[in-house]
């Protein structure tokens, strides 16, 4: 059995400054309860948890002091061990945000793994592999899974067939070749930094193409690998996705970093 190889020196972007508007909770989703804590704490416990991290820098909505006040108190809860923890304002954007976390790291972190907090119940081992492939020579690295579904290309009716559906399938993707991508991806910081750097120069058309920090190194030719994630990394976007989530955690799978 092969050794896993030493891990960088890594930092955990915790990327909590969305709106959280199709939960309805009128409030951040990283604020929404979920099993007696917040998203939030969900994602930062389960983070200190896999021991990845040698700093977590958390990304927080502007000006938001009860998730900053949350931050504060975890981070007296860490003060006997733990990664330092640090929070910064995000940007307009997530790739801002992204920005934001990455001017925030301490001298010599090596990796950076950037994580949404709506995937709160990511399980540990995700983290493992993602930080494992880094220490292996990977520049890049993005966790995924299987797509299940039949998934078609389509295009806007043809003027005059609007009345009998609004789309009309244009392909077939090969389902065998596709993958659903989750968080925490990994990179290594000299090659995050540079992605986000060249991306200050998309105009925006661009720049709103872009759905995830994988994305920006593709556009700069560097291979991005991919290792297993897990089905428990749910996204938590819609009230569905909280019910789905409440479930995990009253579940036979019980704790948040149980292999899903």
């Amino acid at each position: 059995m092969s050794e896993t190889p030493n891990r960088l020196v890594t930092a955990v972007i915790l990327v909590a400054a969305g709106s959280g508007q199709r939960l309805g909770y009128g409030m951040p989703k990283a604020a929404v309860p979920l099993g007696g804590e917040t998203i939030l704490m969900h994602a930062l416990r389960g983070i200190v948890a896999s021991g990845v991290a040698s700093q977590v820098c958390v990304v927080l909505p502007e000006g938001n002091d009860g998730l900053r006040a949350q931050c504060d108190a975890f981070r007296e809860e860490l003060a006997d061990g733990g990664p330092l923890l640090t929070a910064v304002d995000g940007g307009a954007t997530r790739a801002d945000s992204v920005r934001q976390g990455i001017a925030a790291l301490m001298d010599g972190i090596e990796a950076v793994l950037v994580h949404d907090a709506a995937r709160a119940l990511t399980a540990e081992s995700v983290f493992h592999r993602v930080a494992d492939a880094l220490a292996a020579g990977a520049e890049a690295v993005i966790p995924a899974v299987p797509v299940v579904d039949t998934v078609k290309t389509v295009a806007p009716t043809a003027d005059g067939d609007g009345a009998v559906a609004p789309e009309v399938v244009t392909g077939t993707a090969a389902r065998g070749n596709l993958r659903a991508v989750q968080t925490p991806q990994g990179f290594r910081a000299a090659t995050l930094r540079a992605a986000h750097q060249a991306a200050r120069t998309l105009d925006p058309e661009q720049a709103a193409a872009v759905t995830d920090d994988a994305m920006l190194v593709e556009m700069a030719g560097t291979p991005v690998h991919v290792v297993r994630g897990s089905t428990q990394s749910l996204k938590i976007t819609t009230p569905l996705d909280l019910i789905f989530a409440e479930g995990l955690l009253e579940g036979p799978l019980g704790a948040r970093w149980v292999e899903g």
